[in-house]
């Protein structure tokens, strides 16, 4: 048995109307689930998805309070008015801002751009800024990615005789502000067919309104916005995301290829993963460390020299953010496992003086996949007594549901299900820690502490092909919305399992069933092989792509989990480094040895540390568990002298995932692994008849004249003495009741002897396959 990492939930799908849109659109059966998955439930959904050109696009001026913007935009542009955009520090709000640059810049317009700085003045609008950009001569200030919310920021520009244009894609509050026009499609009077638009998208949006075509010169700027900010990729923003892609490849913008250059990626075929682990972070770290300024120029700058500068600045300044948040993260990791261990806290919240807020969040995140908790990580201001930060959720729990059911210690927080921000005073750390726990256990079961993983698709291995994981390509760019596909198969077996990769750290076999073999990877996987056997049926989720190597297409499997469902036994039979074998099992979590033998028992207690010794049990001197503990690993590391006591330990090791026989080395006396037959005890006997009285000096001599092992000659002597036939004297053995008939079987010692040489025959003698199925039969026959 080998446990997955995660829980797979195996999606649902209405399986007629898959097969018919492979038959309508010509696909294999792998796409068409997936698309139905998806939503899609007609040919011609299905032909926009997979095509998703930009002839797709909607009017823009279905947008509420779309014309009358484009409208004072214009009129702003003639007259040479000065336009403020007014933008946000993240990766959608500094692309909104650069885009906004490029699209005025295009028109010919007076302008220029205004970012509030994180720490200073923190998200949205702010009076100070609106002041100081009326003092400056502006009398229209264009939002984007922010505004929806500042009621009486903008009330207050109002009064200054500044007009305000908000675009922006945030869920709107209960009032709107009265601003001069406000562009979002998820305003409630708003009928646009698409409301999850990130601020980029809003901002494309006006641009095509401005233009009267779509502004696919810039879709790679949209693009990075778009993806970065973890918004749906279907609809409008799958339109976006794929010609942005595809015009980022080609770029003209010297910013985003000194961008491209400073991430080692200057030779790759960019992809959604690319701009979400490579690109966006870096655009992201100014902000988060400093002001988004630096990025803001990079995307928009035309000097080669400057674009460079830039981009180095926001390499260093991401590696800078990168080390700040290990840092961060082991500090909240130690505090955690000391003060708030997981086994008591179903939810994490951890505080501290020092830690920059602009990075909580990622910490908070990194937390989440160590303890699998939902986590608030929060930076202490000890001047102003608060604590500022952000909250990360997993499946089950509302993260804005549970703040709401808090608020009276939150004066200000925000956010959605999985993720949240607030400010609290900090003497309401421990009320908010305790009443978020006490939610956690009225609305979390122990299953949602383990991960859940989604699966599209549970295939047969035949139904793995290159024409299918060709056709995948056609869904991406995957994202929010539209995941990479994951496809499960079950009950195959791994093929040449070895481990590749500098430090041997990746997994490289192929898969095989019924004769068809899938080749197969799996990065940081490489710790499997040595807890799978040889012939483990393995459930395998994985993404299915194509790989290419020398000018061959092959499909293959990127394994992302995986698990064997049945107990495994592990034949290390007669290791000659048995000790050092041991001791890298007992590393183990839940391992327990299991020893029969007295002498090895001794050897034990012996040779192994105190925390080692713990997890032996001894089963000569009866130390048996009930219930047994509950464990992973056992160890069988001598060979049982009886079948009952092999069969009560695996009576109570039923759930164990695996079990190592590493008996059969030289600690056990191979004269024990056979009984002597009749012919033997007779020899003896007749001896004996000869020669009625036999000193025990004598006894070695006796051995060596009947060719025997001293051992064995003991084990007879004490057989005939329970037998009555020797009885044992000063020195000496003598020959008792000549001529009387004993039956062998009635010895005690002899059945024992013949039982366990038995037992030692059919364990160490049989080849790996039919020990395995031993062990299994006995595991499914043993009873507790």
């Amino acid at each position: 048995m080998l446990k997955a990492k995660t829980r797979w939930q195996l999606a649902a799908y209405d399986e007629q109307l898959a097969a018919a849109l492979a038959v309508e659109c010509g696909l294999t059966p792998l796409v068409s689930k997936l698309l139905v998955i998806r939503g899609i439930d007609s040919p011609q959904k299905a032909r926009d998805f997979l095509q998703a050109g930009p002839e797709l696009f909607y009017d823009p001026f279905l947008l509420d309070g779309m014309e009358q913007s484009v409208h004072r935009i214009r009129q702003a542009i003639e007259k040479k008015e000065p336009i403020c955009i007014y933008g946000d520090y993240d990766a959608d709000g500094v692309s909104s801002t650069s885009f906004m640059v490029h699209l005025l810049r295009q028109m010919g317009a007076v302008f220029d751009y205004y970012i509030p700085n994180r720490f200073t003045e923190g998200y949205g609008l702010h009076k100070d800024a609106l002041a100081h950009l009326h003092e400056k001569g502006y009398k229209l200030v264009v939002t984007v990615d922010t505004g929806i919310s500042a009621v009486e920021q903008v009330e207050y520009a109002n009064q200054l005789g500044l007009e305000i244009i908000v675009t922006d894609h945030h869920e709107p509050p209960a009032v709107i502000p009265e601003a001069f026009a406000v562009i979002n499609p998820k305003k409630p009077s708003c009928s646009y067919p698409f409301d999850m638009l990130a601020g980029v998208g809003v901002a494309f949006k006006l641009g095509h309104a401005l233009l009267g075509e779509a502004p696919l010169h810039l879709a790679d700027l949209a693009a990075v916005g778009t993806i970065a900010d973890l918004v749906p990729l279907v609809d409008e923003n799958r339109i976006l995301a794929r010609a942005g892609l595809k015009r980022l490849n080609q770029t003209r913008n010297v910013g985003l290829q000194a961008l491209i250059r400073v991430c080692g990626l200057a030779d790759s075929e960019l992809s959604a993963g690319h701009v979400g682990f490579a690109l966006g972070p870096r655009l992201n770290a100014s902000g988060r460390l400093e002001t988004a300024e630096s990025a803001v120029k990079l995307l928009t700058t035309e000097d080669l020299d400057e674009a460079e500068q830039c981009a180095q600045a926001l390499d260093d300044l991401n590696r800078e953010r990168q080390e700040l948040v290990q840092t961060m993260t082991e500090e909240a990791i130690q505090m955690v496992r000391e003060n708030y261990p997981p086994d008591e806290h179903r939810v994490l919240v951890v505080a501290k003086e020092g830690w920059n807020v602009g990075v909580v969040g990622i910490v908070a995140s990194r937390l989440v996949e160590q303890f699998y908790r939902p986590t608030i990580v929060l930076g202490i201001d000890p001047v102003k007594g608060t604590a500022k930060g952000s909250a990360r959720s997993i499946a089950g729990f509302d993260l804005y549901e549970a703040l709401t059911e808090c608020k009276e210690w939150l004066p200000h927080y925000g956010g959605h299900t999985m993720a949240a921000g607030m400010t609290l005073p900090t003497e309401n750390l421990d009320p908010l820690r305790q009443r978020l726990n006490e939610l956690a256990k009225e609305w979390l079961t122990a299953d949602d502490f383990t991960p859940l993983t989604k699966v599209d698709v549970a295939m047969d291995i035949q139904e793995v092909s290159l024409d299918a994981a060709e056709q995948l390509e056609q869904l991406a760019p995957y994202g929010m919305g539209n995941p990479t596909p994951l496809v499960m198969l079950e009950d195959v077996e791994s093929v040449g399992m070895r481990t590749i990769g500098r430090d041997d750290n990746h997994l490289k076999c192929s898969l095989q069933k019924q004769g068809t073999t899938v080749d197969a990877i799996g990065f940081n996987w490489a710790h499997v092989t040595k807890k799978v056997t040889p012939k483990a049926k393995f459930r395998v989720l994985g993404e299915l792509s194509v790989n290419e190597w020398n000018g061959n297409r092959k499909p293959q499997l990127t394994i992302r989990d995986m698990s064997v469902p049945h107990q495994q036994v592990f034949d290390w039979r007669g290791s000659r480094d048995k000790w050092e074998k041991w001791l890298q099992l007992v590393e183990e979590p839940a391992s327990w040895t299991v020893v029969f033998r007295e002498e090895n028992y001794a050897s034990f207690t012996a040779k192994a540390l105190p925390e080692q010794s713990n997890s032996v049990l001894y089963v000569g001197a009866g130390d048996m568990k009930d219930p047994f503990p509950a464990l992973q690993t056992v160890i069988l590391y001598d060979l049982p002298k009886r079948r009952s006591e092999l069969t009560a330990i695996l009576a109570q090791v039923r759930q164990a995932e695996r079990i190592y026989c590493l008996f059969g080395d030289p600690d056990l006396g191979m004269e024990r692994l056979s009984c002597p037959g009749r012919e033997h005890f007779k020899q003896l006997y007749q001896f004996l008849v000869q020669v009625p009285v036999v000193p025990q000096i004598h006894l070695d001599a006796l051995a060596k004249r009947l060719k025997w092992k001293r051992s064995l000659l003991d084990g007879m002597i004490a057989i005939f003495m329970e037998l009555g036939l020797l009885a044992e004297e000063p020195d000496q053995y003598r020959l008792q009741n000549p001529g009387e008939k004993r039956p062998l079987e009635s010895s005690l010692l002899y059945q024992a002897w013949k039982e366990e040489a038995e037992l030692a025959t059919e364990l160490l003698l049989s080849s790996s396959e039919d020990l395995i199925r031993t062990f299994h039969q006995l595991v499914e026959t043993a009873t507790v």
